[in-house]
């Protein structure tokens, strides 16, 4: 019961370890205050969290996170949640298969792959060699070894953060990056990739459902939460006062390969997406199977198919995608504000019935759901308009 309530612990921050990379970019295109903003989407992502819980409480045979929203709104409610969830872990895998496929360049740049006549660039190329990597994966009935080696995805992030530390004190680097007070422009993006880092609500139940002591989860969450947003800002700071204005999309990009600090902390991001792609995909595969057949529900092969169907196609989709920033960014404001941010508010209002009563947890509630609009709004035209722009 520990080692799976630690590996449902550490699932936590599956999303979180992936948006970390992220983070100096975001806070290069929004300015030095919108660390501020930082702060203010990780209190309402656990504020958010806590509704959750109660509604947990409320119904002792909820399990999952359409649960919650099937006891609010019913079957088309539980559709909608489940639609939005397995939308939001596709494009968590093929943020992996882009963070694979740029680190990879990072390190052989002059790399391509040629079929005949037809050349693919290094970036392009290392992201199907991702894919062909990781499809044996696929076949894979029993995750439980991968679930242990995705959950060194907390200690990762910190070895990041350390070795983008160690790459700062560094003779001929340091931190010399003042960057800007305030970029209006850039506040959309750094918004969406400030939110998508907060993306795991949907994996609170099975968290919460894992615990022994059920009473213990609000101080769990917001311990996890502390530290996320530590990690996060930590990593924010640092990328951008090395860097500037020319931080890239992700900063191990930035990272000078010849140094061992930034070898160790490009290699630790390799490391993950293997382990964690697989864990990623399967509630989506899950999900689809559940909707054949019966007599094709149980199948392996058709397990395996589905699979590898999703794997081509997120192959495809991190072809097309130009930079992970983005695509975290398009996943943070169109799909990360919903999950995280606006239905756990929707439900608690109607299983709860708050609406009817007006009082500062009312006033609280609806702050948070206009800031989801607001940011969801902005964001996604943000996103779509640079990646049209950048395409």
């Amino acid at each position: 019961m520990a080692s799976t309530l630690f590996q449902r612990a550490c699932d936590l921050f599956l999303v979180s370890g992936i948006g970390i990379l992220s983070i100096p970019y975001a806070l290069s295109a929004g300015g030095w205050l919108s660390l501020i903003l930082l702060i203010l989407i990780a209190a309402a992502a656990c504020f958010t969290g806590l509704l959750m819980r109660r509604c947990m409480d409320r119904n002792p045979n909820v399990t999952s996170y359409s649960d919650i929203a099937s006891h609010a709104f019913g079957r088309k409610g539980k559709l909608v949640a489940s639609f939005l969830t397995s939308l939001e872990l596709y494009f968590v895998s093929t943020g992996l298969l882009i963070m694979e496929g740029d680190n990879l360049h990072k390190l052989s740049p002059n790399f391509a792959l040629k079929l005949g006549s037809l050349s693919i660039d290094g970036r392009h190329s290392f992201v199907i060699l991702s894919g062909i990597l990781i499809s044996p994966t696929m076949w894979l009935s029993n995750l439980g070894v991968m679930s242990y080696v995705s959950a060194c995805g907390v200690l990762s992030s910190l070895v990041v953060v350390v070795c983008v530390f160690c790459v700062g004190v560094t003779k001929g680097v340091g931190f010399h990056g003042k960057g800007s007070l305030i970029n209006l422009q850039g506040v959309p993006t750094a918004l969406s990739l400030y939110a998508f880092c907060y993306g795991a609500h949907a994996m609170f139940p099975s968290i919460y459902n894992s615990m022994r002591k059920k009473n213990q989860f609000s101080k769990v969450m917001f311990i996890s939460f502390v530290i996320c947003t530590v990690t996060n800002i930590s990593m924010a700071v640092l990328g951008y006062l090395i860097y500037g204005q020319n931080v890239q999309s992700q900063v191990t990009l930035n990272l000078p390969t010849q140094k061992l600090s930034s070898k160790i902390a490009i290699y630790t991001i390799l490391a993950g997406p293997i382990a964690k792609y697989a864990l990623t995909i399967t509630p989506i595969a899950t999900a689809i199977e559940s909707v054949l057949p019966d007599r094709y529900q149980d199948s392996k092969s058709t397990g395996i198919l589905v699979r590898m169907s999703l794997l081509i196609s997120t192959v495809v989709m991190a072809m097309v995608f130009p930079s992970f920033q983005s695509l975290s960014s398009l996943s943070g404001a169109a799909l990360v504000v919903i999950v995280s941010f606006f239905l756990p508010c929707a439900c608690y209002l109607k299983i709860f019935k708050v609406y009817q009563k007006w009082g500062t947890e009312l006033a609280g509630i609806l702050t948070v759901m206009l800031m989801s609009v607001v940011v969801g709004a902005v964001g996604t035209y943000s996103s779509i308009a640079q990646t049209v722009k950048h395409n």
